[in-house]
């Protein structure tokens, strides 16, 4: 269990998940376990709870009652993000005031973090990482997940985002696309190489042709985002 130095950005957790700890601690976000209301009642921090994660995977009706417990209680201004397995789709109609955001389990990790920054965003705290990630014009946002290239938006799915992230944020280096699949997409990804291939051409696309060479082809190794620092 980790908890925060300070008050800003604490994350009530009711779960008991190695891989929604193993995210948020990989993502630096602050977090702290609780087990009930009045638990998370004895442990808010003075300027109040930034979000609350609910696992309803395990014990759902248990989860469901925290829910709507803290949404009842002196926190009801929380937001809350709930995990359910894929049979669980339909326990969310009735329930839209119990929560803010959902996910899927089992959850990519990116997916995971992208939308619990999106629930600290929401609620106007700010998580301990690096908001934004530049390169020459192109500037993604890793709170909003936004990104434009000379100011122009571009409209990227998720892969695609997590794809040009990834590179953006290692410029110069070169990446087979076994290493792409496997750091992006993670290593439960069983799709082939042309995967990588596909988004890159999206990516490029979607940069426009000012733009595009950004990403550059490394014959019969991969791709490299950027300049090398020995030069083309």
């Amino acid at each position: 269990m980790v908890t925060a130095p300070h008050d800003r950005g604490l994350i009530a957790v009711y779960a008991d998940s190695v891989d929604v700890a193993r995210a948020l601690d990989l993502a630096g976000i602050s977090w702290k376990t609780v087990t009930g209301l009045d638990d998370a009642a004895e442990h808010e921090p003075p300027a109040g709870w930034s979000g609350a994660i609910v696992d309803c995977t395990d014990d759902a009706e248990s989860a469901w009652a925290f829910a709507r417990a803290i949404r009842q209680s002196d926190s009801s201004a929380v937001s809350v993000l709930v995990l359910i397995g894929g049979s669980q789709i339909g326990d969310l109609e009735l329930r839209d005031d119990l929560f803010d955001d959902f996910c899927l389990t089992p959850f990519h990790p990116a997916e995971f973090e992208a939308r619990v920054r999106h629930l600290l965003w929401t609620s106007g705290d700010t998580v301990p990482a690096a908001d934004l990630v530049e390169y020459g014009e192109l500037r993604l946002n890793l709170e909003t997940y936004q990104a434009t290239i000379a100011q122009r938006p571009l409209d990227l799915t998720f892969m695609e985002y997590e794809l040009l992230k990834f590179l953006a944020q290692n410029p110069g280096k070169v990446f087979t696309r076994e290493i792409l699949l496997s750091r992006v997409w993670g290593y439960e990804y069983y799709g082939g190489a042309r995967t990588v291939d596909v988004h890159i051409r999206r990516l490029r696309a979607k940069l426009g042709e000012e733009h595009a060479g950004l990403i550059q082809t490394v014959r019969s190794v991969g791709y490299r985002f950027g300049q090398s620092r020995w030069g083309s």
